[in-house]
């Protein structure tokens, strides 16, 4: 039986970086499938990477991600994983960078770790760096929650089927484009838009 995560990821006082944590509070109303752990991980990177070596098959991360798209664009990207132990940077207090979080986890962990793929939207409103607090999403991202739903609603018993599918988002106005702009390129320096 397939082992899957959806984990959403952000921080809830930083604008548009609340988009994960969002998604799956929605999630609360329209649950996965059976046997899915759907989790809100916040800025707690370190639980996030202790997760993931949980024997997971496949992990989505749901997260906001700067890909230069319009605001509310949701992508599936699939970040390329570290290839084993190397150095890892400490999870940072309050933010999440997913490819540190993957980092972290390959650090920690004896085995391979499960497939990443990352559903991402186009945030609107990021605090800038002398902002501690921007509360709130933008009309944009709140609009992109529920489509969110429905892609996981999708993605998830494809991915329950086969681990290794390629899930594609079905609406228009969901990016397929192969930039990564925007978005911290992970250990092994690349992401895949899927």
């Amino acid at each position: 039986m397939t082992r899957l995560l959806v984990a959403g990821v952000g921080n809830i006082f930083l604008g548009d970086d609340a988009f994960g944590p969002e998604v799956l509070r929605a999630l609360e109303r329209r649950p996965l499938p059976p046997g899915v752990r759907a989790r809100d991980f916040g800025i707690r990177g370190l639980d996030l990477a202790y997760e993931l070596l949980e024997g997971y098959d496949v992990a989505v991360l749901v997260d906001a991600a700067e890909r230069g798209q319009p605001p509310g664009t949701l992508s599936v990207i699939e970040p390329d994983l570290p290839d084993g132990p190397g150095p890892a940077a400490p999870p940072e207090a309050h933010g999440m960078d997913p490819a540190k979080v993957l980092a972290l986890a390959a650090h920690l962990g004896h085995g391979p770790l499960p497939r990443v793929l990352v559903l991402a939207c186009e945030p609107q409103e990021r605090p800038r760096g002398d902002e501690d607090i921007l509360p709130g999403i933008s009309a944009p991202v709140a609009d992109a929650v529920d489509r969110a739903v429905d892609a996981l609603h999708t993605v998830v018993p494809a991915l329950l089927a086969d681990p290794a599918a390629t899930p594609r988002l079905s609406r228009p106005e969901e990016s397929t484009h192969d930039s990564a702009a925007g978005l911290a390129a992970s250990p092994s320096g690349g992401v895949e838009d899927r």
